[in-house]
């Protein structure tokens, strides 16, 4: 692993609807690439730490999805599949021909969605504390959908503020869950809005059907129940983690860093990397 800075190109492509989506390249052209999603109302510089704990040799892709980060659009359509086709415009731009993609929370949807549109380019999906929620992930019922949506409607805040909350576990410092409420209810309008309406209208169920590639779910310990385990146990790689809170991106990057460095190689993170063996 490397501690040092890595030097980064900020690029962009544009995009039908008048979408430009920004992203940072770095690492040597033929390294494995590794292609890194932000979850819901973040952007791509939380993952800035991490990249530079990958080894030298990879070649890294940090994506802001439209209307995150500096991405830009005017679009009406706000599914994962759509978010997938901002990666998908990435991996095109820089010829990728095979890469990891890694999403956190609603970029672990987005990762999914990737490899669904791209099954010959992506080798392998990572979910960063993503998709074992059962409670969001999962398709719900039109009931269940609209009381959630309601939430974010009538009190966008209180929504965030719930999100913050559900990924924190007991003990978490009250001042970095307030740091992530600040910068999640800040997501610019009304693609903040409409883009956790595409999270809780995805049906992750029909989307794992025709994902033919591994994938691996890199969940918060606290966080990760035996419902969701004996759900999914059969088709996602569930590796419990000990290395913060939902946000552990940011958190812990260079533990972070090696559990992405270990997708796709035959040693498994022990119990110093925060996983079970």
């Amino acid at each position: 692993m490397t501690t040092a800075s890595r030097t980064r190109k900020n690029l962009e492509v544009q995009r039908s609807d008048h979408t430009t989506i920004r992203y940072t390249a770095s690492g040597p052209a033929g390294g494995p690439t590794l292609a890194l999603i932000h979850g819901w109302a973040c952007n791509r510089g939380d993952f800035d730490a991490v990249i530079d704990h990958l080894p030298e040799d990879y070649r890294v892709l940090a994506i802001d999805l439209a209307e995150h980060g500096e991405s830009r659009s005017t679009r009406d359509v706000w599914t994962m599949e759509e978010f997938a086709r901002d990666v998908a415009a990435v991996l095109e731009a820089e010829s990728v021909d095979a890469a990891v993609v890694a999403g956190h929370s609603l970029g672990g949807a987005v990762a999914v969605e990737v490899g669904r549109l791209l099954p010959d380019t992506v080798s392998h999906v990572v979910a960063l504390d993503a998709l074992h929620y059962l409670s969001l992930f999962p398709a719900l019922s039109e009931e269940q959908t609209e009381a959630m949506l309601h939430l974010f409607r009538a009190d966008f805040a209180a929504g965030v503020r719930g999100l913050v909350e559900g990924g924190s576990p007991a003990g978490t410092d009250t001042a970095l869950k307030d740091a992530y409420f600040e910068k999640m209810v800040a997501v610019r309008q009304p693609g903040g809005l409409r883009s956790i309406e595409g999270l809780v209208r995805w049906d992750m169920d029909a989307a794992l059907r025709e994902t033919k590639q591994p994938i691996t779910v890199f969940a918060i310990r606290d966080l990760v129940t035996r419902e969701a385990i004996d759900r999914y146990g059969d088709r996602l790689d569930i590796v419990p983690v000990d290395l913060g809170s939902h946000h552990f991106p940011v958190e812990a990057p260079e533990g972070t860093a090696k559990l992405l460095a270990g997708v796709g190689t035959e040693r498994r993170p022990d119990h110093r990397d925060g996983c079970e063996v």
